[in-house]
């Protein structure tokens, strides 16, 4: 790696926190003590037990679209958990939460299975702001029926929220909190969330692991870059020679595996 680039790295290394999507995926994926105890806090469970964690796991659905969660764990029971931290509230709309769950669902069901045998799934968000508004420290959100008055569908599926701008750092969802946005490791109140922070941003082999993390970043990005100016090339390209705009939709999703609503954006992108 070039002396600057590391140099610049290790800069940019201090200033992160853990409601860094980048730097929390390393930092619990993979890591099955730091995701126990982060679960732990979040579903309010001392005994939950994990035996598998992975940062940015890719979930591929018949139709051939994907979700990657930041953090995809499962416990002793069979019991899967999808953890995402987000600091846009845009990443944590409702619509996400929904499709997150679905694609856990998919994960547990066995093809061939009439009726899936479904573990409980949950996906939580980590909201750097107060997304629903009502200052609550966690938001429970669960299937319920109506006619009954709001009796719980008992269904599995859990989502929760934990938010962000919640200060009170007297109880353990608080100083998770705290944790999530503290620079230093100096500064955190969980013990093994700071041994974790001071691996990556103190110890050199830590602060390698970073490094090999950003230079993949850039590389990612480049590689970005390079698909969208050649979706946008195929667009023009095609228009030049009088190809219908619904065909030139129809094959841009199919050559590029993109969404109707994406290849419609490169489209009016490319309009504009």
């Amino acid at each position: 790696m070039e002396k600057s680039y590391r140099e610049r790295y290790l800069q940019i290394i201090k200033e992160f926190c853990l409601m860094d999507d980048s730097f929390m995926t390393l930092f619990f994926g993979g890591d099955i003590e730091t995701t126990q105890l982060l679960l732990r806090i979040t579903l309010e469970d001392p005994g939950i037990t994990v035996i598998e964690t992975v940062g940015q796991y890719e979930i591929k659905n018949p139709n051939g679209r994907s979700a990657r969660l930041d953090i995809h764990a499962v416990d002793a029971n069979g019991q899967h958990f999808d953890v995402e931290v987000q600091r846009q509230d845009a990443g944590a709309v409702p619509e996400r939460a929904r499709f997150n769950s679905s694609m856990l669902d998919t994960k547990m069901a066995n093809v061939g299975d009439k009726i899936p045998k479904l573990k409980p799934a949950y996906v939580i968000f980590i909201t750097e702001n107060d997304v629903l508004g009502g200052g609550c420290p966690l938001y429970h959100i669960d299937r319920k029926i109506t006619e009954l008055d709001d009796k719980l569908f008992g269904d599995g599926s859990h989502i929760i929220y934990v938010n962000g701008e919640y200060t009170n750092e007297e109880d353990p969802i608080g100083k998770l909190v705290h944790d999530f946005k503290c620079k230093s490791a100096s500064e955190m109140h969980y013990e093994l969330f700071a041994d974790r922070a001071r691996y990556f941003k103190e110890d050199e082999g830590g602060q390698e692991d970073m490094c090999k993390l950003m230079e993949d970043f850039r590389d990612e990005i480049a590689k970005e870059v390079a698909r969208d100016s050649e979706i946008s090339s195929a667009i023009k390209t095609a228009r030049r020679y009088g190809i219908a705009e619904n065909l030139i939709l129809s094959d841009i999703m199919k050559q590029y595996n993109l969404t109707e609503k994406e290849a419609k954006g490169y489209m009016l992108k490319m309009s504009a």
